[in-house]
């Protein structure tokens, strides 16, 4: 990722798009496409193979289950294929853990954006992706795209975004996203929306001088450079309560096209995504009505 123009802009040349041909991660391609076209960039589309086994069937018959299989992901690239027509991208074939694969490419590719559908809970066992997503978005190098189940699937493959949410907890973390928020709101022309959720542990916290609306909302004006304030035309909100759910809700009442968040990475080796199943962040992924934007901090 590289920033330019007064730290505003980003640039996307190369994105990756993760696919393992199923509902959830055909979601997910309108929105590389609409990036990748509005951005300029190259679209390295991959599905991953990964080795399958079937307990409840004779293992006589799994060659013919693989063959199959391997059959029909054939069939899904020559139609994936006839979608990236106009813009540059590579379509591979990989073998090997989904998660392994994917750091491989971003790292030698310098990837700039992954892109990945997931479905949350449902059907983990059966589509891959859904189970690596949060991995992917703690602990990619480059930001994560990332589009739930609840997603909509846009009628159109160039998607506009009317509406960017930046939720933002003024943490480091968090505000490394700031730059991506603004730049996607200015390549859409798009009303930005920045928000800071305050749950007060005391009723002494609401009394703080530091935590009353205005001290947040001039915080949250101060993050929005006055050069880009003349397009992306920003607008400040503080709410109170669990920030998981505040967010949630302010994305399905501004009816949000797209939520840019500052992750806080993983510091040690996953062994299990199961470990991250309640967090806020995977919570937002997995319930928003629109696509996330991840960025680790």
């Amino acid at each position: 990722m590289k920033l330019k123009d007064a730290q505003t802009r980003v640039s996307l040349k190369n994105i990756l798009y993760a696919t393992d041909f199923s509902t959830a991660s055909e979601a997910a391609l309108p929105y590389a496409l609409s990036i990748a076209r509005r951005f300029g960039s190259t679209l390295i589309a991959v599905h991953v193979i990964t080795p399958n086994f079937y307990p409840s069937l004779p293992p006589a018959d799994w060659p013919a289950i693989v063959e199959a299989e391997q059959a029909q992901a054939r069939e899904d690239a020559k139609h994936l294929e006839e979608k990236l027509i106009g813009i540059p991208h590579e379509l591979a074939f990989r073998e090997g853990g989904i998660w392994e694969v994917l750091s491989e490419i971003i790292e030698s590719r310098e990837i700039d954006l992954l892109v990945i559908g997931t479905h949350g809970r449902e059907g983990v066992e059966k589509i891959m992706l859904g189970s690596v997503a949060e991995e992917a978005f703690r602990r990619a190098e480059c930001p994560v795209l990332t589009v739930g189940p609840h997603v909509a699937t846009p009628p159109h493959q160039l998607v506009e975004l009317h509406n960017i949410l930046y939720p933002t907890n003024f943490s480091s973390d968090s505000t490394a996203a700031a730059p991506y928020a603004i730049s996607l709101a200015q390549e859409h022309q798009a009303q930005l929306a920045l928000l800071h959720v305050l749950h007060p542990l005391q009723p002494s916290d609401l009394k703080a001088p530091e935590n009353s609306a205005a001290s947040l909302l001039h915080r949250l004006h101060a993050m929005v450079p006055a050069e880009a304030e003349l397009w992306c035309h920003p607008k400040c909100y503080v709410e109170y309560g669990p920030p998981a759910d505040r967010i949630l809700e302010f994305a399905k009442k501004q009816q949000s096209g797209l939520i840019v968040l500052g992750v806080r990475p993983v510091q040690k080796h996953l062994t299990s995504t199961s470990h991250f199943i309640e967090t806020l962040t995977y919570q937002i992924v997995t319930q928003a009505p629109c696509p996330v934007f991840t960025v680790r901090g």
